[in-house]
């Protein structure tokens, strides 16, 4: 199945130039491992493109705009967790790598669910003011690292892998940095309520809100 060259347009356009690299780099991935018949990076790098496609075309199937930059680091996301964390073993090679991914999912983690308790309450601030929803946003940011952390220890359990590295060292290292994350990202969000424009990644809070009217009807119409 073909993409028009219309579509093809809108997923370049839909992401910062900076991330093609990205795509381009996972095509000559692909085809070198195919090349050298090394078939499980190939079939990683394949997978990995995919993933990082999902995304745009999710929106588009939804009409859902998201803003370029947070769809940049969605893709860098899932580009470094796969690719760069299975493939290249970063997660070995740099002891940080693993803290820095949990540090940036839980910042996005934070300013989606930011977004999904403003867009049920519509900015009503007698039902649910700014802090009430900034504290959503950091235990729905929290309950999504825990529940990875017991992916990995399930993980562990039953298939023998070493995902929690040095067991509750490793486990209270990730949820620290997680709460550090959600707390960053819920922190934006509180912001734009405050002070209802762009400060820091609040940015991007306002420009989602502002392209995507029809999500917040009752909010804009205040």
């Amino acid at each position: 199945m073909f993409i028009s060259l219309a579509t093809f347009k809108a997923v370049l356009t839909s992401v910062p130039r900076p991330t093609w690299l990205i795509w381009v780099l996972l095509l000559v991935e692909f085809g070198a491992g195919v090349w050298t018949g090394r078939f499980t990076a190939s079939f990683v790098a394949l997978g990995t493109l995919m993933l990082t496609l999902a995304p745009i075309f999710f929106a588009r199937r939804f009409h859902i705009y998201v803003p370029r930059g947070f769809m940049g680091m969605i893709i860098l996301f899932i580009f470094a967790t796969l690719f760069l964390g299975e493939v290249d073993d970063f997660y070995e090679r740099y002891w940080w790598w693993d803290l820095a991914l949990h540090g940036g999912s839980a910042i996005g983690f934070g300013l989606i669910g930011f977004v999904a308790m403003f867009m049920l309450f519509q900015g009503d601030r007698f039902a649910a003011p700014p802090l009430a929803i900034g504290l959503f946003a950091f235990c729905f940011a929290m309950s999504i690292g825990g529940l990875w952390e017991i992916f990995e220890y399930l993980m562990d359990q039953a298939f023998g892998t070493n995902m929690q590295k040095s067991g509750i060292d490793d486990t209270m290292g990730d949820l620290m940095v997680d709460a550090l994350g959600g707390f960053i990202g819920a922190g934006a969000g509180v912001l734009y309520l405050w002070y209802e424009r762009g400060v820091f990644l609040s940015g991007w809070i306002g420009d989602f809100i502002t392209r995507n009217r029809r999500l917040f009807s009752k909010y804009r119409s205040k």
